[in-house]
């Protein structure tokens, strides 16, 4: 028997399995068991296809450990790309207590897959393990008040970032032309997508660059003449998002995109970055308590943009020292660390104090 046994998706290179789970076992447990699948950065069916041997191997590990007695098992969105929840239902009823975590609207998730018949559904998969499950750890409001329709026990705990590894701005003078950057997968640029003809305004106003720190060969063909890219790796973000003078996080306002947990919004106030962000979901709450503008339409994103870039070198500075105090308090794995710990079952009383959020 294992004291501990978490289950996740991805390896260390999938953005929400490192940042939900990983990141945090690191930090405070050590020693936990972990079925991360084929260890791959996503579960779409080429990356699979090119690491056969690998899912095939995760499938029986899996279907050994739903046999298995475990003191605690934490699942994070699903232990396996295929079926429709039944598999992660049997591990979790397998274990003496069991943890669902997810960070983003699995239960809302429309997107049409490939090959859906052989995959099954987020979104099914989802509500089965709320439904099965000790307790559940929701990475914002949102997704709690939905879990909480179906499960008892609801702990919130947003998507942390470690601001002690993050390079911070040194100098906020304006780069020569303005550097404006979005970070994330190649799926999510949609919403950069969303907001383009904004950003080709803006480009036309000032020179502004867009950086994209991402899949590196995504095209974006209307922003393609303003567009820069670097590739995505592990350490990226810290190492280089404070080189630039405006973080960009859009969303489209759908019930998906209210479900997401602000994560982009963090980074870019770890690094000492001004943010604008869409005014959807946790984005809001976010930007707001680090300093950042809110935008709805693409006149508010020329305005919001162009209102950091002629701000004064002192008023940038203002904001990136809220936004970094902001996510020491409110956004760190050290603000949560207690929290977390009794939420997955390393502790066993309720930390005293108020979550940081609430503060």
């Amino acid at each position: 028997m294992n004291s501990f046994v978490a289950v996740t998706p991805y390896g260390w290179e999938g953005a929400s399995a490192r940042v939900r789970v990983l990141d945090w076992l690191d930090r405070l447990a050590p020693g936990t068991v972990v079925h991360s699948y084929a260890g791959t950065r996503d579960n779409s069916p080429r990356t699979l296809a090119t690491h056969a041997p690998s899912a095939i191997r995760a499938e029986i590990q899996l279907r050994t450990l739903a046999r298995a007695r475990n003191d605690r098992v934490l699942i994070h969105r699903g232990a396996s790309p295929f079926g429709w929840g039944g598999l992660e239902t049997s591990i979790l009823k397998a274990a003496s207590f069991s943890v669902y975590d997810f960070d983003d609207a699995l239960q809302w998730d429309g997107a049409k897959r490939r090959f859906a018949h052989l995959f099954g559904s987020n979104s099914a998969k989802c509500i089965q393990c709320i439904r099965k499950v000790d307790r559940v750890v929701a990475g914002n409001e949102v997704l709690a008040d939905w879990a909480g329709q179906f499960a008892r026990d609801v702990v919130v705990i947003p998507s942390c970032v470690d601001p002690s590894k993050y390079e911070t701005k040194s100098s906020f003078e304006l780069s020569d032309p303005p550097r404006l950057v979005w970070i994330g997968s190649s799926s999510a640029e949609k919403y950069l997508i969303g907001i383009q003809s904004a950003l080709l305004t803006i480009h036309e106003l000032t020179g502004a660059r867009l950086v994209v720190v991402g899949a590196p060969n995504a095209i974006l063909p209307e922003l393609a003449r303003m567009t820069d890219r670097i590739p995505w790796e592990v350490g990226i973000a810290e190492r280089t998002l404070s080189q630039f003078d405006v973080g960009l996080a859009p969303l489209s306002d759908d019930l998906y995109s209210r479900g997401k947990c602000a994560y982009k919004v963090l980074q870019y106030a770890a690094s000492g970055v001004p943010v604008v962000a869409s005014s959807v979901g946790a984005n809001t709450v976010a930007t707001s308590r680090c300093g950042g503008l809110l935008a709805r339409s693409s006149d508010d994103w020329v305005d919001q943009v162009m209102t950091l870039l002629q701000a004064s070198v002192d008023e940038r500075q203002r904001i990136a020292s809220i936004a970094r105090r902001e996510v020491e308090r409110s956004y760190s794995f050290s603000a949560w660390s207690d929290r977390w710990a009794f939420a997955v079952g390393l502790l066993d009383c309720e930390p005293s104090t108020r979550e940081p959020s609430e503060r």
